[in-house]
């Protein structure tokens, strides 16, 4: 059991490592930073991942119950090849040069957006009647932490390393596999939140991408070599 559990957490932390650095959600902690505290910004991020991650575990573990072994570990090997397959031709090709300047633009909209909006709230100065229309949750958590909270929970969903995730607590201990994804998560929000878009200009995306697609293919391997009981 132990064995197992250090392994699923080997894996969970390397491949999340590996996946998030250079990520859409990774360049919008960075920018987010830039503009708000950057605690505020940290616990929302940092939040929504955890929140992730374990969901994908649960989901992964549970997948052997709702489909047949056989068919999780074959699926699970495909995802990872695809995945590998798949980043080793982002990487020749640059697909993800453009996510810096995209995230952005895209936080440049909504923080314009929510700029006026703000100044049309502010001219109301009765606090209580502030309170008492702000939206439930505001009330007990930062506005900030709401916002990048949401944004990187959303950006988060359907990503490849969510699908990895759950693929990996198919497989591998999901207590070894949580424990190191949200090890894997705090690590880089904490990069990205510290380091700031110095540090997300800095980064070698097609180096990333190609050591996670070559992550990728030796998990895949690994599978794709292995017997369905072996994992079991």
């Amino acid at each position: 059991m132990g064995l197992s559990v250090v392994q699923g957490f080997t894996k969970s932390l390397a491949m999340t490592v590996l996946s998030e650095i250079g990520d859409k959600t990774f360049f919008a902690a960075a920018i987010l930073a830039m503009r708000h505290p950057r605690r505020h910004v940290l616990s929302g991020c940092l939040g929504a991942l955890i929140v992730m991650t374990i969901l994908s575990a649960v989901v992964g573990w549970a997948a052997p119950n709702l489909l047949s072994r056989k068919w999780t570990h074959h699926i699970t090997t495909m995802l990872f090849l695809g995945f590998g397959l798949r980043s080793l031709w982002d990487a020749f090709n640059d697909v993800e040069a453009e996510d810096l300047a995209v995230v952005e633009k895209e936080l440049n909209a909504d923080f314009r957006c929510n700029s006026t909006e703000a100044k049309e709230s502010y001219k109301d100065d009765d606090d209580d009647l502030k309170k008492k229309g702000r939206p439930f949750l505001t009330q007990f958590f930062s506005p900030i932490s709401l916002k990048a909270f949401t944004i990187t929970f959303f950006g988060e969903w359907g990503d490849k390393s969510q699908l990895a995730t759950i693929g990996l607590a198919a497989e591998e201990n999901p207590l070894g596999v949580v424990l190191g994804g949200i090890l894997g998560q705090a690590l880089c929000t904490a990069a990205a939140v510290l380091g700031g878009k110095s540090l997300a200009t800095q980064i070698s995306e097609k180096i990333v991408a190609l050591s996670g697609g070559i992550l990728f293919i030796i998990f895949g391997i690994q599978s794709l070599l292995s017997t369905v009981e072996s994992f079991y």
